[in-house]
């Protein structure tokens, strides 16, 4: 063999060996996934027309319905009615009570005037007419309120009114009837604030 053989076979191996390392370093190409296709459309089914008696039943039940939406709407007009005077009646009663509690914390006001007025036997002078001055603007204020006095005196005695203290024998009254009035008594309405504390003639 000459040398030209022993070079060519030598250059046909190296090229040999040049493609195979080609080829295992080559890095694999990725495979192109298929394209993701929408499935057809389904044509719709069109919708079946109501028959001739399906449209009479509802026709019929019309009235029927109708007639029960106007019983709801009734009974819920009623209820809201019966609330709206339920909730009058308790503003009512709320704003009775605090007038009344107020009333019955300045009824000590009206005693300690009265006491004051008693102690001054001169009517001419001027820290009674002043003092009664006032007593009388005290009285018309709560006579503006609704309040008043029970005036008992002579009158027969009222278990719901009166609270009898004291009984005495005189002729000159006759049974059960008050003689004289301790403490007097207030009442706002048909409601007593205050019994009045009396003295009784049996």
């Amino acid at each position: 063999m000459g040398k030209k053989d022993k070079q060519t076979r030598r250059r046909a191996r190296r090229k040999r060996t040049r493609r195979s390392s080609r080829q295992q370093t080559r890095r694999p190409r990725p495979q192109r996934l298929p394209r993701l296709t929408r499935p057809p459309k389904r044509a719709r089914s069109p919708r079946p027309s109501p028959s001739r008696a399906s449209r009479w039943k509802r026709w019929k039940a019309l009235p029927k319905s109708l007639a029960d939406e106007q019983d709801k709407y009734l009974r819920l007009a009623a209820e809201y009615d019966n609330y709206r005077k339920r909730t009058a009646k308790e503003k009512e009663s709320l704003y009775a009570d605090a007038k009344i509690d107020t009333i019955k914390a300045l009824l000590g006001v009206y005693d300690n005037l009265e006491r004051g007025l008693a102690q001054y036997g001169d009517e001419e002078s001027p820290h009674r007419k002043g003092l009664e001055m006032v007593f009388n603007q005290f009285k018309e204020s709560l006579k503006k309120l609704g309040v008043e006095t029970m005036d008992a005196a002579g009158k027969p005695f009222d278990p719901e009114k009166h609270n009898a203290v004291m009984h005495v024998e005189d002729e000159n009254y006759g049974e059960n009837t008050v003689v004289e009035v301790l403490q007097q008594g207030f009442t706002l309405g048909d409601k007593v604030l205050r019994f009045a504390i009396v003295k009784v003639a049996n």
